[in-house]
């Protein structure tokens, strides 16, 4: 991650906008449109790469402790096996549920009180439920510290990219928010590889505490460097009927895909948390626009990008987790790879992206985000073309699995980033965490929906799992992939970008 932010730096990107920060807390508040040009020596600069960094560790311990996850849920359940597996279940899906619905009302907070000040709130809660859940003695302990982990990890995240967002000018924020997305990929690459090691030397428990050290640094460090940011005039709290009724709707959307392995995707239980969890974002929808302290401004989505960028976002995190889960499901369930093995096996894709990335950022900035968008989903769909062409029950990783990896990845690569920024980038400065949370919420839902799936399609009753069981995980890449590019193309392209917000 210091690669990122040296390679940053040499691209020459400006000193910061902002006055920085005392190392005390200071009152300095950037407001909308305002920004204090202040002479300071450069040992003393706060830059904007030094903005990315602060929230960088935290983004990535967030990230990181996701993707352990899928690795160290088995050794998990079998320590409290005695629980029966749909109650261990929720140790993943309680995490899921709180984060999801608690993205969109955290991000419009960090706008209304402050960016910093929410942002090291969340660093503290998520530090703390790392710390819980590591604890656990029940079963029921560790779900209960999952949802305060998942609390924490709503609060930093949408508030993380907004204080990225306000720190860089918008012609540079491509670049910053690739490198902001190869974080996260490069915590992609350490997770699996990570977490098994982890398993297989000390303990589950130490996946957790892992996350400590880290949410320290990061908390001492976002307290000296970090300036604050919110509304330039917030008027009234948002609207408390619309904080219920987008947490109640997302909450209840979520908990029917998490439970469609136990329900079925037709059952009665099913149908009705979908049909409850719509009605009450069609509430939300409703109050946002009749009153006049909403929790999200609808002018949102006027934003042309805004709406493309964030379908974009939501069909690709479907086929990306998909595409991830149905991976180590494949190596370890086929190809009869151990844990480690797959997590080495896994850990050339990610980091392929955390490479990859920020070059592709510093190109869209330059061409726009739609000119790498559109062959991006396409390259993504050619590595599920792959797998589903080459793949079969002999295990073949060096002319079978990689090459198709390594195509999904530049396609991850291409697309994740500028999705990110084409959806953030022209939004007012006064939005930035409640857009970046409605992003990062769609994103989350669709995460969601594609793990869902492919328990689905890869739960066989009476034989052992075979290839063809991965076949509609890999036709839901290639589908997406396509859909990514066909939503892209309506984006506005680069120079029309340029024109809109030129005075």
């Amino acid at each position: 991650m210091l690669g990122m932010v040296k390679q940053l730096n040499a691209e020459g990107l400006p000193g910061s906008r902002i006055a920085p920060a005392e190392p005390d807390g200071g009152d300095d508040v950037i407001e909308a449109g305002e920004f204090a040009a202040v002479e300071i020596s450069a040992a003393k600069e706060r830059s904007p790469r030094v903005v990315l960094l602060s929230t960088g560790l935290a983004v990535f311990a967030v990230f990181l402790d996701t993707t352990i996850g899928f690795v160290t849920f088995p050794a998990i359940s079998a320590t409290f096996r005695a629980a029966g597996p749909s109650t261990v279940s929720w140790v993943l899906n309680a995490y899921t549920l709180a984060f999801a619905a608690l993205l969109i009302p955290a991000g419009r907070l960090a706008d209304r009180v402050g960016r910093r000040k929410m942002f090291l709130v969340g660093v503290v809660v998520f530090t703390i439920g790392s710390m819980l859940c590591g604890l656990a003695p029940t079963v029921g302990v560790l779900i209960g510290a999952e949802v305060v982990e998942a609390i924490g990890a709503a609060i930093l995240i949408p508030a993380s990219l907004a204080l990225v967002l306000q720190s860089f000018p918008r012609e540079r924020l491509p670049v910053a928010v690739a490198i902001w997305g190869a974080i996260g990929a490069a915590a992609g690459a350490a997770g699996p590889v990570l977490g098994a090691v982890i398993v297989n030397g000390l303990s589950w428990r130490w996946a957790f505490f892992l996350n400590l050290p880290v949410g320290i640094v990061s908390l001492l460090l976002a307290r000296v460097v970090l300036p604050e940011g919110r509304e330039a005039n917030p008027g009234r709290l948002p609207d408390p009927f619309g904080v219920v009724a987008i947490t109640a709707g997302v909450a209840l959307l979520t908990y029917a895909i998490v439970e469609t392995n136990t329900w079925g995707w037709g059952s009665a239980g099913f149908v009705v948390a979908a049909l409850a969890g719509c009605t009450f974002v069609a509430l939300f929808v409703w109050r946002c626009l009749r009153v006049s302290n909403p929790l999200i401004h609808m002018s949102l989505f006027g934003s042309r990008n805004f709406r493309w960028a964030g379908t974009g976002m939501f069909v690709y995190a479907i086929g990306f987790n998909a595409m991830f889960l149905g991976n180590v499901l494949f190596l370890t369930g086929v190809w009869r790879y151990s844990i480690l093995d797959a997590g080495l096996a896994l850990s050339i894709g990610p980091a392929i992206v955390a490479l990859t990335a920020p070059r592709f950022g510093k190109l869209a900035a330059r061409i726009g985000q739609r000119a790498l968008l559109v062959p991006g989903g396409l390259v993504w769909s050619l590595g599920g073309i792959l797998f589903i062409t080459r793949a079969s029950n002999h295990a073949d990783y060096l002319h079978v699995f990689l090459p198709a990896m390594v195509c999904t990845a530049f396609g991850v690569a291409l697309c994740l980033p500028q999705l990110s920024s084409a959806a953030v980038q022209g939004l007012p400065i006064d939005q930035f965490a409640a857009g970046s949370a409605v992003v990062s919420a769609m994103r989350y839902l669709g995460s969601t929906f594609g793990v869902a799936l492919v328990i689905a399609f890869t739960t066989v009753v009476g034989h052992r799992i075979s290839t063809d069981d991965f076949h509609r995980v890999w036709w839901l890449l290639v589908g997406c992939g396509v859909a990514v590019s066909l939503f892209s193309a309506r984006l506005v392209p680069a120079r029309a970008a340029r024109a809109q917000e030129a005075p």
